[in-house]
């Protein structure tokens, strides 16, 4: 049976924690080789990225090496997509030269229903549309568990360009699995249509001292067409700055996926402030993408 990994949905809540303690295991055990490179020894992953990525692309390949697995990373522009390669056919390439798992990121909302099905190894979500990414949504618990212990009744508000936002898409998935409150804050324009008792529109400064930890996204401009957005303007309304630090309880978290946009969603004395967990985040992303990939190729027969 082939296990892919593409919405935090397909998993009960107790198969979910369970990733997220494998997860917090590779955390403290990443710099202790003799522990776990052996784990995915001569495994091949391809990262096959039609959008851009930095964090997470990078961390799949980390967390790949440390496992004792080799990567390919396939680049859209140096390949034959350029000579009219079908996405499908790429995979069966790839799956047909012998790699263990696809590590895959793709503008279109849909494109891996049509996939997955077709192909006989894993095929790991790395960011499919708008709609989820798992494997950061994964980082985002690890995280806030690692902080606060728990996370039924944790309450997180949401920030920015929320209806473009694949990681509010896993991060509400999550709530729902684990009994957590996420407020969506933001213009009207970026918000979703989407409202339940885990889910609901919010003030951004009203629930800034309620909540236990802001996570702030950027505009996707990408995903736009004629946004009229004036940087200040939205910063001063929605951003993340000293004044609204001030309100924050004392024990609560600045999240943020990135990229980020210094000086628009959030200043550059928050990035690195005391609250601030953003590059913890991205540490912990090695970790979570190391227990993605070792459960699906442990569990997948091929």
């Amino acid at each position: 049976m082939i296990k892919h990994f593409l919405s935090l949905s397909s998993f009960p809540q107790s198969d979910l924690f369970s990733l997220i303690q494998r997860a917090q295991f590779f955390f403290l055990n990443q710099h202790q080789p003799d522990k776990i490179n052996h784990l995915l020894k001569d495994r091949i992953f391809a990262n096959v990225f039609y959008e851009p990525s930095t964090r997470t692309r990078c961390s799949f390949e980390i967390a790949a090496k440390k496992l004792g697995a080799d990567v390919v990373n396939f680049v859209p522009e140096n390949s034959s997509v350029k000579k009219g390669e079908t996405v499908y056919d790429t995979l069966k390439t790839l799956e047909s030269l012998g790699v263990n798992g696809i590590v895959f990121r793709h503008a279109d909302d849909h494109i891996l229903d049509l996939l997955q099905p077709q192909l006989k190894l894993p095929l790991i979500n790395a960011g499919a549309g708008k709609n989820e990414h798992p494997s950061q949504g994964l980082l985002d618990l690890l995280t806030l568990f690692q902080e606060f212990g728990k996370l039924e009744g944790l309450k997180v508000a949401v920030c920015g360009d929320v209806k473009h936002s694949r990681v509010a898409g896993s991060l509400m998935v999550a709530a729902r699995i684990f009994g957590m409150k996420i407020y969506l804050c933001g213009p009207q324009s970026l918000m979703p249509d989407v409202s339940d008792q885990y889910v609901e529109r919010a003030d951004f400064d009203k629930v800034v001292p309620e909540v236990d930890a802001v996570m702030m996204l950027r505009i996707q401009l990408e995903r736009h067409e004629n946004l009229d957005l004036n940087p200040k303007t939205y910063h001063d309304e929605f951003g993340m700055n000293q004044s609204r630090q001030l309100l924050m309880k004392k024990n609560a978290i600045i999240l943020h996926p990135g990229p980020f946009n210094r000086g628009v969603e959030i200043s550059d004395d928050m990035v690195e402030h005391a609250q601030s967990r953003i590059f913890k985040q991205m540490n912990n992303g090695v970790a979570a993408r190391m227990a993605v990939l070792e459960w699906a190729i442990n569990g997948s027969k091929k």
